[in-house]
């Protein structure tokens, strides 16, 4: 094992860049090389490529902040502790985001380290002498990364400084922000490059399992052309996944059934292994904390249970009758029981607390272990896409099909005959049922009729502060005293 230190002054971090060679998900070591005589061999690139997919793992990221962006798109509230207990996140809920705000402060900087660790590689990597094979996938690998990273980044933040090339010393380390149509290339780019360079999903074995596919570039390069509205990419794209393999498992339950990672539905997870290894709080830890954090507090009912992102009254109004994710996804007064337990709605601020990431103490038996993984994109997303993209076509009849799909494994009922403006209220709901609490409201809400359709919905729900500036982040105050280069977004 072995690992690279890096600083990249722009964001005030240091980076530590490191992986095992012989499991992906397992943690990097803490001390330093030099890097100039550590890419010689394919077993530096594994390495290399490893460190890449560990910012993802990172609190951040993945493991508390886009999951608690469902809070601030009004699916539900902080909850927790009460009072000053999640702070930040109640501000950014509330629409009040100030540019000292430290979540966003942890979105800003939770990519660059990612960032930094896949120019590395790619500038790196193609000089070792190495089957072409697994160099190619490792390469596709760092552009899938890089892609997704910058991707996190523009849709928060809108311009954001587009580096390319790892920076060192001597370097200009105060770069300034780059027009978001250029950041969206760039992340066009990586993206293509990915999806010819990468390998099927059924070609990797068991301990690759969860490395970025063919179908992980495609899937998110369909979602970036999404976000940008052009419509004839998704279709082709989305029909590009499909031919690929994937397929919506039996029962929406099997997407988040920690013995079913990385299913026949999934396009792409962050890994986690459950060893937390290094602290519960530090980046290296391996455990998710998504049980953790959001198992009904006081409860009982699994290790940790720290009561966080309960379930609005609205939300759980917005289940049609039915609907067979909802025993999946909440809790609530009636609802099954979990592990032989009964839930009482005195756990929860609001009466629901969320349940689809849970893991029985069996699996988890302390709040420092849990191996759920987090999905970033499912297949079910990729068919809602399309019909998405058929609609906007004004095809509402062929949207029916890919639609129907996801609402028939949700036992509802299908939908026909509807004219385009009601079909697209329908799909926009069923993006929010099907994907609740996996990271994807927020991105809705701010990219659909350039953002005013998740104003008007923010607003009908009583977010009244919600206005046009607070589509995009600021800028963290840190950042722009560190680096005067650096503008702000308009409003703040």
């Amino acid at each position: 094992m072995k690992s690279v230190k890096n600083i990249f002054i722009v964001i005030i971090l240091s980076v530590l860049f490191a992986s095992c060679s012989q499991d992906f998900l397992e943690k990097a070591p803490l001390d330093t090389i030099n890097t100039d005589n550590y890419y010689q061999t394919a077993e530096d690139a594994i390495n290399a490529i490893n460190g890449a997919y560990q910012p993802l793992q990172w609190p951040k990221l993945y493991n508390m902040r886009m999951w608690t962006s469902d809070i601030m798109a009004g699916n539900s509230i902080v909850g927790a502790g009460g009072g000053d207990d999640g702070r930040e996140t109640q501000d950014m809920a509330n629409f009040v985001t100030t540019t000292d705000n430290p979540g966003v402060l942890d979105l800003f900087r939770g990519p660059f380290p990612g960032i930094l660790r896949c120019n590395v590689v790619l500038q790196k990597v193609p000089a070792i002498d190495m089957d072409e094979n697994l160099k190619n996938r490792i390469l596709g690998e760092a552009h899938f990364l890089r892609a997704h990273y910058y991707f996190i980044l523009v849709r928060y933040f809108g311009d954001v400084p587009l580096i390319t090339e790892p920076q060192v010393p001597g370097d200009d380390l105060r770069p300034a922000r780059t027009d978001k149509n250029k950041v969206y290339d760039l992340i066009i780019e990586d993206l293509t490059t990915a999806k010819e360079l990468l390998p099927v999903k059924s070609s990797y074995s068991s301990s690759d399992l969860g490395r970025a596919t063919k179908g992980a570039a495609t899937g998110l390069l369909a979602k970036v052309y999404l976000t940008l509205g052009d419509w004839d990419k998704v279709i082709t794209l989305t029909n590009e996944v499909a031919s690929l393999g994937y397929q919506l498992n039996e029962a929406y339950a099997d997407n988040f059934d920690v013995n079913n990672k990385n299913s026949i539905e999934s396009l792409f997870e962050v890994q986690y292994t459950g060893d937390a290894g290094e602290d519960f709080w530090a980046n290296e830890n391996q455990a998710s904390w998504l049980s953790t954090f959001q198992g009904p507090r006081n409860s009982g009912m699994v290790a940790g249970g720290w009561g966080w992102n309960q379930p609005t009254q609205e939300f759980i109004d917005a289940y049609e009758d039915g609907d067979l994710r909802k025993d999946v996804t909440v809790f609530y007064d009636g609802c099954p029981q979990c592990d032989g337990q009964d839930y009482d709605p005195v756990y929860s601020l609001t009466g629901y607390n969320l349940r689809k990431f849970l893991v029985t103490k069996a699996v988890s038996p302390s709040y420092d272990n849990s191996p759920m993984n987090f999905p970033v994109l499912r297949y079910a997303d990729v068919l809602l896409m399309k019909a998405e993209a058929l609609n906007n076509q004004n095809k509402p009849t062929e949207a029916e099909v890919p639609l129907n799909l996801v609402r028939s494994r949700a036992g509802l009922p299908g939908v026909s005959g509807v004219s385009q403006a009601e079909m697209k209220e329908i799909i926009l709901h069923e993006r929010r049922m099907e994907l609740a609490f996996e990271g994807q409201r927020w991105f809705d809400l701010v990219r659909v009729d350039n953002g005013q359709w998740g104003l008007n919905f923010l607003h009908s729900i009583g977010k009244l502060n919600a206005t046009e500036k607070y589509l995009l982040f600021p800028i963290p105050l840190k950042e722009i005293e560190a680096n005067p280069n650096l503008t702000q977004n308009p409003g703040y």
